[in-house]
């Protein structure tokens, strides 16, 4: 188990959706209802001290900042889509 630093001032958390057909490709951004970027993940035990509005959750140990978003409707940890291929 690990320790998840969610950052509510930077919802709502995005994803690489698509890439634009100009040349050089740009990614195309979609944001996530409902969600907040995980800004870091730590092991349990080495969590600091944050100043409101950054908390703590609780969350697996397969959880990655910037992989994957927090839901502030159910309060659970998601992975984000995987972006398509680059062009």
């Amino acid at each position: 188990m690990k320790k998840a630093l969610i950052s509510p001032m930077e919802s709502p958390a995005q994803y690489i959706s698509g890439w634009t057909t100009d040349i050089p490709h740009e990614a195309i951004l979609t944001s996530i209802e409902n969600s907040c970027r995980v800004a870091q993940v730590v092991d349990i035990g080495n969590e600091f001290e944050v100043a409101s509005p950054l908390f703590w959750v609780d969350c697996a140990d397969d959880v990655m900042a910037d992989k994957f978003y927090y839901n502030n409707t159910d309060n659970q940890i998601y992975l984000k889509p995987e972006p398509p291929p680059h062009p």
